[in-house]
């Protein structure tokens, strides 16, 4: 059997498989509560050695999208108890990717409707997610942002603290840090986006400086060995841009490397997109020089690797060494049972993209598994 299908440690977490079902956005929590159907989508796939949630906003600010779930009301971690409990009544293991949306968010959705914050008050040409009156949900324009004063920082940081405590009072097994895809910690750290003149301005370290003080408060706050984070070095998400972002991650890395994190899990590439995708005149990224940075300076956090990943990649990423773990999306989609597929080398259900975002059962909680395939 490959090391693929076989259990490891990660972090303070024993997992019974080294294949992850990554963070994937299905905007089916109406008032940002998990409710049944959701804890169904993720008790059928509790065979998963690690499942992370999909994108959960941290505050009422931090939220981007129509009906994704939070962690800042009772309400909300009620739903998401359920959720763990029904996973570990299963035999799964998850942690829930804690997410600030920054800029990528609309006015409708913000606190007295008011603008979404980041590290600039420039406008991203990107889209977001809303519900219309009828039900049915709409891509808009997001809305004009305003930087965020640097007094309010530390405030930020304070809501990742205690976003990170209450989702392990909810029962997850520990936390991912959405540092990736153009969100709030990904628009401080890319100067595409960071136009600031204060220390979380400039220099590599200061644009880098903002996600490491989440990192520190996380982890002081429910040990680090609970706590992982999610990077995408050239990923054009939410209109992500770095002139040298070689450099910037081999720096985040670096600095990652003192932390005793349970994992590191780094896209691959454009998300969802081109595996080898470059930004403008940059060379190709070496994800391979980023490891070996990571591990040069002490890293010993399981290495992910996520963005197009088949049976055959998955297996050799992690026969070779060159990962730990290999997350897969849109397959966990359409396939609950996943990880029968992969190790028996069965066929796979095709997912309905028409049924990613919102509505109900449909596209969510009926896909066939193997046997009822069969």
């Amino acid at each position: 059997m490959t090391k693929l299908f076989e259990p490891t440690q990660v972090g303070d977490i024993a997992i019974k498989n080294r294949i992850v079902m990554a963070p994937l956005t299905r905007n089916r929590s109406p008032e940002a509560v998990p409710n049944d159907l959701n804890v169904e989508y993720y008790r059928q796939r509790a065979t998963a050695g690690l499942i992370i949630t999909e994108a959960t906003a941290i505050t009422h600010q931090a939220q981007g999208y129509a009906d994704v779930p939070g962690l800042y009301k009772k309400e909300a971690l009620d739903g998401w108890k359920r959720v763990t409990d029904a996973v570990h009544a299963a035999g799964g293991k998850i942690v829930v990717q804690m997410w600030h949306v920054g800029r990528i968010s609309h006015t409708t959705l913000q606190p007295n409707d008011g603008k979404p914050v980041s590290s600039t008050n420039r406008i991203a040409k990107a889209k977001t997610y809303l519900v219309n009156a009828d039900g049915t949900g709409t891509f808009v324009d997001t809305s004009e942002p305003r930087a965020l004063e640097t007094s309010e920082i530390p405030g930020i940081v304070e809501d990742y603290r205690k976003a990170a405590r209450a989702a392990i009072d909810a029962g997850f097994d520990g936390v991912e840090i959405h540092g990736a895809n153009g969100y709030l910690l990904d628009q401080f750290m890319r100067d595409g986006v960071n136009d600031r003149t204060d220390q979380y301005g400039g220099s590599i370290e200061n644009r880098a400086r903002f996600t490491f003080e989440v990192v520190d408060a996380v982890t002081k706050e429910i040990g680090a060995g609970r706590t992982a984070i999610r990077i995408s070095p050239v990923t054009p998400s939410c209109e992500s841009y770095d002139s040298n972002p070689q450099a910037l991650f081999t720096h985040v890395v670096e600095g990652l490397a003192k932390y005793d994190l349970a994992y590191i899990h780094v896209v691959e590439g454009e998300t969802g997109g081109e595996r080898d995708f470059k930004q403008g005149a940059n060379p190709a990224f070496d994800y391979k020089a980023l490891c070996q940075a990571y591990e040069k300076a002490g890293g010993k956090a399981n290495w992910m690797v996520n963005n197009g990943y088949d049976r055959g990649m998955a297996i050799d990423a992690v026969e070779s060494g060159r990962a730990d773990l290999v997350a897969f999306g849109k397959p966990f989609i359409a396939n609950p049972d996943l990880v029968e597929r992969l190790e028996k080398n069965l066929p796979l259900n095709t997912p309905e993209q028409a049924t990613f975002y919102g509505g109900g059962p449909n596209g969510y909680i009926d896909y066939p598994l193997v046997e009822k395939a069969a």
